[in-house]
């Protein structure tokens, strides 16, 4: 049975969290992914008291459905890459405070943006810097038994698994791995996404199940927000792909439609665009 999940920004924000795992499960969904972004809202989670986490436990135990994983897109805000170091240094705080809370949950996944810096120029420090930090992170994550997967991106810097692969020969430990985005991947015309998905099958922890409108010489692209099978993405192609590679590993459903009052309903229209494909690439999946 394929584990699928639902993106933490796809459910009503201003709920509690038991109320969030008893939605993800009216809704079918095995888990949550969990947001820490670059809001001081969702960063401050990362100084939860340990009351606070008891009680989150409790809620996935009684509800049975868990987080599975951790988006920690904090580091837009503050990246490893930075030339600023009081950045540096809290991007580095950033990932053990986050390394810890995913150990207390018992949280398996934190996915790492792939940006060196996000709203900085780009240089060959920039680039150094994020490795350096990268390094460090991996070292605290294997010391608790936590991964940290590269999320594939809508940046240049990491938007291929091949990219990815060229920092991995660098860091060599089990705890660092890749976690391809359907959608980035396939909106960078320099990529064939499926031999990228063929190189990187041995370190693949999920995949994210997003739709995207291409890069291309006239337009930017878009990474968000773009109707299930109106974008780029060959899902049966590529559902297909994974499944002969033997990849029995998540699934996450993105989309960001937590203000949406008819956020239902267009999880609902998800469901019915994707799991027929999953079905069809021979995934066994319960609408």
């Amino acid at each position: 049975m394929a584990q699928i999940g639902i993106y933490e920004k796809a459910l009503p924000k201003d709920i509690s969290w038991k109320e969030r795992f008893e939605l993800a499960k009216e809704l079918g969904f095995s888990f949550i992914e969990m947001s820490i972004d670059e809001t001081d809202e969702r960063l401050a989670r990362l100084d939860w008291s340990n009351e606070t986490i008891s009680q989150l436990r409790d809620d996935m135990f009684e509800t049975g459905v868990r987080i599975n994983s951790i988006c920690l897109s904090g580091h837009r805000r503050f990246p490893f890459g930075s030339s600023n170091r009081d950045k540096q240094q809290k991007a580095k705080e950033m990932m053990t405070k986050a390394i810890q809370f995913a150990h207390k949950l018992s949280i398996k996944v934190i996915q790492i943006a792939g940006y060196d810096v996000y709203y900085e120029e780009k240089s060959m420090l920039s680039r150094e810097a994020f490795i350096e930090g990268l390094k460090s992170s991996v070292k605290t994550a294997s010391e608790y038994g936590v991964i940290l997967s590269i999320e594939i991106m809508d940046d240049p810097f990491m938007n291929s698994i091949t990219k990815f692969l060229e920092i991995k020969k660098q860091i060599h430990s089990p705890y660092l791995q890749v976690y391809p985005d359907l959608g980035n991947l396939s909106a960078w015309p320099e990529n064939n996404p499926g031999v990228e998905l063929e190189r990187g099958i041995d370190c693949i922890t999920s995949i994210h199940l997003k739709d995207t409108y291409p890069v291309t010489t006239k337009s930017a692209g878009q990474f968000r927000d773009v109707p299930f099978g109106q974008g780029c993405v060959d899902f049966l192609g590529l559902l297909k792909n994974l499944k002969r590679l033997e990849y029995d590993g998540t699934f996450l459903i993105e989309m960001w439609s937590e203000k949406s009052p008819d956020f239902k309903k267009e999880i609902e229209t998800a469901k019915e665009y994707l799991y027929p494909k999953l079905k069809e690439a021979g995934y066994d999946v319960v609408a």
